[in-house]
């Protein structure tokens, strides 16, 4: 018997959000789209930013664990002169302070990034889904209570400079961060550096590992493929995505989780990961143990590539 929900299908989308929605917004509307209960995100967006969110459908769901990626990549535009208590644009301004001239000097913006620059300590918003004592902070926040927020080891790979706004007293910034990098947070600090209050007036999402803007569909785009039963040439491969080494394995043996003998080439080891391909599709994920592949994740049905 099918199982309640279970369309058979399974493969990786990338939905270019929209503002305005949270990521459970656009699972929500898939799952109505396709009748599919099975659908998940890898990385949440804030409702105010846009780009990539990575949606996973079906099967595919299992994959959460190895595409919730370690090194994301944003367009930020962030706003000197204010302070919101959310630490972006959705927040209601608690502070305001003069902005230096230097603010809109190339160079001296170009050196406060600099400083911003690799392994690193952040405070993360009091809005924000970290939980506290098993509630959401952003709930404790909303409702009044004074949220205190434990620093997080963050690493910044690449803070550029795209523009200066002076009208607007906005810098347009290319971050490349580490997973669980508050981009708000990143704003908040860059203003005290600066002399001055912050915070994030807009924020888009380029890339999510390997899988980028390029890679991208529109939420709308893709439910009316789900209605039209197209979904499935929206999927992106997910091979590349995961960027293990990948081999073919006997379709039998591997549905049922059977250990697989090492390909030649792959060095002996424990806890290498192997993507095993089965019949065209994703049918696992493997780990080398000495000579021997064995399972880690089996996908029923397997991931469309």
């Amino acid at each position: 018997m099918a199982r309640r929900g279970a369309t058979g299908l399974s493969g990786v989308l990338v939905i270019d959000k929209p503002a305005g929605c949270t990521s459970h917004d656009v699972v929500a509307r898939l799952r109505k789209a396709t009748g599919e209960k099975r659908i998940g995100h890898a990385g949440t967006l804030d409702p105010m930013a846009t780009g990539v969110l990575i949606v996973l459908v079906g099967s595919a769901t299992r994959l959460a664990r190895y595409l919730s990626v370690d090194r994301k990549s944003y367009l930020a535009h962030i706003e000197f002169g204010t302070a919101t208590d959310t630490l972006d644009a959705d927040g209601d301004v608690v502070s305001s302070s003069p902005v230096p001239p230097s603010v809109l000097d190339a160079l001296e913006a170009e050196r406060i990034l600099a400083t911003f620059l690799g392994p690193q300590t952040q405070i993360p918003p009091a809005f924000s889904a970290i939980k506290r004592q098993g509630v959401p902070a952003y709930r404790l926040a909303r409702d009044g209570a004074d949220v205190t927020m434990e620093p997080r080891e963050i690493e910044v790979y690449e803070a550029a400079l795209s523009a200066i706004d002076p009208s607007g007293l906005t810098w347009q910034v290319r971050f490349s961060v580490s997973k669980g990098t508050y981009i708000r947070s990143l704003a908040r600090d860059i203003g005290a550096v600066a002399g001055t209050d912050a915070h994030l007036s807009a924020l888009r999402r380029t890339h999510a590992g390997t899988l980028g803007l390029e890679h991208a569909v529109t939420l709308e785009d893709a439910c009316a493929a789900a209605s039209d039963g197209r979904l499935p040439s929206l999927f992106v491969d997910p091979l590349p995505a995961l960027g293990f080494p990948h081999t073919t394995g006997d379709p039998a043996s591997v549905r049922t989780g059977r250990a697989l003998p090492a390909p030649a080439g792959l060095a002996p080891g424990t806890g290498d990961r192997v993507s095993i391909v089965v019949d065209g599709r994703l049918g696992a994920v493997y780990r080398l143990s000495g000579s021997s592949l064995v399972p880690e994740t089996v996908f029923v049905p397997e991931v469309a590539r």
